[in-house]
């Protein structure tokens, strides 16, 4: 990229926030880790507000440097950029990348840094039109960062393993996704979005995936998975099917466990309005039992369900459903818990690790909902 030594023209200082930080009335979605995060000014890709601005200090561990890259630099255009501008400085050499805006736009998509501490300034005056900016970085152990398919290059042969670096924090960023994680994506769905929603990468922390480009379908599938929605999509010619490490060791990982045993903190026995009686038992609880499915005693505090798999698995997600079109009864969230002995527990926290995870669950009684463990749990009881 263009590199300019100088101060910056319009005088605003960048009062540098803690690494990982951002500081400003001008921040929009940020989610800064120390290996990769995603950072975007206010409200984009809507048109940023007047007089904002926002800093973000980029610090990668010690050793290694940082990459940028570039999504979206969407400026108002002005002399020397004086109007609305993004600059970044490395305070560890003293030089400066930019001011950018839409008549001055970075040369490359991808900014390779020799620094682990970069900071990001947006800034702006008045002015009527201009998306903002849309950046991703990751560390030099981890190159290539991208947001859409464009970047993958070059382009893979049909069917063809590749593998690309997914920057945190791509969960929120704007573009749409089709598909699920059992049919795969239509390859206009934005790629590292596709695979949160895939359950290969949390959000919070990004990574490697492995994906394929493998012919269309005629009709993708939505489904909410992993705090995401994918859309109902037609006919594309190619889709992104990913592929988790652990297959390519183990090729049945994605296979369904078999539970030994359900076990519940109570169920409840109906009496329905004819008089009959509905027994609804931890057995029902299983996700291919058709009619009514397991349910707690009306009123019950803190109620909990329990699988027993018989011996310790490897377990890398959950699916969950409501129980029938019927009875419309379903579960919107809920917590998780396993056991190796079924006497000591341990709550799931997830990649973040700093309190107990709360899953999003269903929003119908019809509709099954996906949700990764990353990492997994190894367990013999999951609760």
């Amino acid at each position: 990229g263009p590199h300019q030594e100088g101060k910056h023209r319009q005088g605003t200082a960048c009062l540098s926030p803690l690494p990982g930080v951002s500081a400003g009335n001008g921040c929009g979605h940020t989610l800064l880790t120390p290996h990769s995060g995603t950072l975007s000014s206010k409200n984009y890709p809507g048109t940023y507000p007047n007089h904002t601005m926002c800093c973000w200090r980029l610090q990668a561990p010690p050793g290694t440097s940082l990459l940028l890259a570039f999504g979206d630099v969407d400026l108002e255009p002005s002399e020397h950029c004086a109007h609305s501008s993004l600059l970044l400085t490395d305070p560890q050499t003293g030089s400066a990348y930019g001011p950018y805006c839409r008549n001055s736009v970075p040369s490359a998509p991808l900014l390779v840094t020799n620094s682990s501490t970069v900071t990001v300034l947006f800034n702006s005056t008045s002015h009527r039109s201009g998306r903002g900016l849309l950046l991703s970085y990751a560390t030099s152990q981890h190159p290539g960062t991208h947001y859409t398919q464009e970047h993958v290059s070059p382009d893979p042969p049909l069917a063809m393993c590749f593998s690309v670096y997914c920057p945190a924090g791509c969960k929120d960023i704007h573009g749409d996704i089709w598909g699920n994680p059992s049919q795969g994506y239509r390859d206009t769905s934005v790629l590292c979005k596709a695979a949160v929603h895939a359950g290969v990468i949390a959000d919070e922390l990004g990574g490697q995936v492995t994906l394929s480009r493998e012919k269309g379908i005629t009709l993708y599938e939505s489904a909410f998975a992993n705090g995401l929605h994918s859309k109902r999509g037609s006919l594309s010619e190619k889709r992104l099917v990913f592929r988790k490490v652990c297959c390519l060791l183990y090729p049945a990982c994605d296979d369904a466990l078999e539970v030994v045993a359900f076990n519940v903190s109570s169920w409840w026995h109906e009496v329905d309005a004819l008089g009959q009686d509905r027994a609804w038992v931890a057995e029902r609880a299983a996700l291919s039992t058709t009619g009514h499915s397991w349910a707690a005693e009306p009123g019950a505090e803190a109620a909990w369900l329990e699988l027993d798999l018989g011996t310790r698995r490897n377990v890398t997600g959950i699916i969950t459903k409501g129980s029938s079109e019927q009875h419309d009864y379903y579960v919107t969230s809920y917590h998780v818990s396993s056991s190796r002995d079924g006497k000591n527990w341990r709550p799931y926290r997830g990649s973040s690790g700093q309190k107990d995870r709360v899953f999003e669950g269903n929003t119908d009684s019809q509709g099954e909902v996906s949700n990764a463990f990353i990492p997994s749990i190894i367990a013999r009881y999951v609760r």
